[in-house]
């Protein structure tokens, strides 16, 4: 297996705990966490392309998690980042 596959594979597997640490984080502002939730919550909420099937539901959620936490890390460095 290609080693980028590899690795995004475990950036992938790694996303609810980084998602976790990053909610849990004081450094990360509210705002930022409650805008994060409300966005989630609307697309789930509101009516969208297959209702009743909800894997689109999770798939939008798992990229906007991974867009967050990502985000997240970038611009409050190593204080939401898990010390090695």
């Amino acid at each position: 297996m290609p080693r980028s596959r590899l690795l995004w594979l475990y950036r992938l597997r790694r996303l609810p705990s980084r998602l976790w640490r990053v909610m849990r984080s004081r450094q990360v502002p509210a705002l930022d966490k409650l805008l994060f939730v409300a966005a989630v919550a609307l697309y789930w909420v509101l009516p969208d392309l297959l209702p009743f099937f909800p894997i689109d539901d999770i798939t939008v959620t798992g990229f906007a998690a991974n867009w967050f936490v990502n985000a997240m890390e970038r611009k409050y460095g190593n204080g939401v980042r898990r010390s090695r």
